[in-house]
């Protein structure tokens, strides 16, 4: 997609949201992601330094292929000039030429090198790039998830201080009628007003997560499209931890970069020692130059045409050591790229145990909150009817209503974090695409 495209997809949706009669309107993952790759810096930086290091190879190329240049010079001298017994006369002498030379590399084995050396530098920015995109998924996912899950929480946060309203209305009624204690009134109250100071904090960690998102999408069309409840967060296929760290190894975007690297620094070893080897050229040149003078007592004019072909050897014997020099160098940095390779494979392959392990917790995790929102919601509807018979204290029901909506917070934020682990284990594998975007957006309410 050229930048052209893109911003004109941002500006239709950012229009979307401001022309849509419809309050129901909310912009999915997919609509912010698309905003991202036309908007955030960092992947621009990187789409361009992948258009540089695609220039590699035309430059490395022009190594093997001919030379023409065409070189001029033209001269006037003025004297003033005798020849006894003669008096003295102003002179003068004009002179042109120009060569046109064409230079065609027969044998330069370290251009050939150098051509193998750009295919794998631009081999490496691609995997670069892709790297880069998946950064960009999990950049905005983590902000979108973010996001959302605050918005989720002022709404839990909201209806908790809606229920301490109510339980507060009726330990005051209970206390004007008699049938309750003057600490049920002090209690519901105190709960009140901590469930008000912590819808306060959900609005301000709101504010703080779109600040966030922002940061890489610019101006964000709210509000988001969240998960629907009833979306279940699958299993990783395959469901093997090994078969994930292995996949790591071999198709993540950074190994396959610093894999790009170490034939990069092979090829460097290779065209340095090549440097050592004679080199022939194929030449051939065409010129004419002219002159003129009257410096002498007799004036004279030239003119003459030239053209040359040839074969030109050129054996290197000593070049101070440098040579030698570039040769070691290149070793030490092919062995570095060899170290730095076989790190990336380690570190891609503990991200996907870790990611793969933060899946299989997360679920975990979801099913347990789950099954504790149920139980909660049961408690306090048991305490609120306890409570209004008289076999249930008022801090019985507000212990358990917190409870509930703790809960229900939980079990929303366990849901996002378990959805981003997968998105985690895709990306350490190198398979994460904007299809997964498109998949999660698909379950998203609006």
């Amino acid at each position: 997609m050229n930048l052209q495209k893109q911003s004109m997809l941002r500006a239709a949706l950012l229009c979307a949201l401001i022309l849509s009669d419809s309050p129901a309107w909310s912009a999915s993952l997919l609509d912010i992601y698309r905003l991202a790759q036309s908007n955030d810096p960092s992947f621009e930086a990187a789409r361009y330094t992948l258009e540089a290091a695609q220039q590699k190879i035309p430059e490395a190329r022009a190594g093997l292929l001919p030379t023409v240049n065409v070189s001029g010079n033209a001269a006037k001298t003025n004297t003033k000039t005798t020849f006894s017994p003669s008096p003295a006369v102003n002179r003068d002498g004009r002179t042109w030429a120009w060569t046109l030379q064409l230079t065609q590399p027969l044998i330069r084995i370290q251009n050939l090198f150098a051509y193998q050396t750009s295919q794998h530098v631009v081999e490496q920015a691609m995997a670069q790039f892709a790297q880069a995109e998946q950064e960009l998924i999990l950049r905005v996912a983590q902000a979108y998830f973010g996001v959302v899950s605050a918005q989720e929480g002022i709404v839990s946060a909201q209806a908790q201080v809606n229920a301490m309203e109510q339980q507060l209305a009726q330990a005051t009624h209970g206390f004007q009628a008699g049938t309750h204690a003057v600490t049920d009134v002090y209690e519901a109250k105190s709960r009140r007003d901590l469930a008000t100071a912590q819808l306060v904090a959900a609005r301000n960690d709101l504010a703080s997560r779109r600040a966030d998102l922002e940061k890489v999408v610019g101006p964000v069309p709210y509000p988001l499209a969240t998960l629907r409840p009833e979306v279940v967060i699958p299993q990783p296929q395959p469901n093997d931890i090994q078969a994930w760290a292995n996949r790591a190894q071999e198709n993540n975007p950074t190994v396959r970069a610093q894999t790009a690297l170490l034939a990069a620094a092979e090829s460097e070893v290779r065209r340095n020692r090549a440097e050592h080897l004679p080199t022939l050229d194929l030449t051939a040149s065409y010129g004419k130059n002219y002159a003129s003078s009257s410096l002498t007592p007799v004036n004279y004019t030239t003119a003459a045409t030239s053209q040359q072909a040839g074969i030109q050897l050129n054996i290197p014997l000593f070049a101070g050591g440098a040579t030698t020099a570039r040769v070691n160098e290149a070793v030490a940095n092919q062995h570095k790229a060899r170290a730095e390779m076989e790190t990336a494979r380690r570190q891609v392959a503990a991200d996907a145990r870790q990611a793969y392990a933060g899946i299989e917790n997360g679920l975990s995790q979801v099913v347990a909150l789950e099954s504790a929102v149920d139980s909660s919601n049961s408690a306090v509807k048991g305490n609120q009817a306890g409570f209004g018979l008289g076999i249930r204290t008022n801090i019985d029901v507000l212990n358990a209503q917190q409870q509930l909506y703790s809960a229900q917070r939980d079990l929303v934020k366990a849901r996002y974090d378990t959805l981003f682990q997968g998105l985690k284990l895709k990306a350490a594998a190198g398979i994460l695409t904007e299809s997964d975007v498109t998949e999660i957006s698909a379950e998203m309410g609006k």
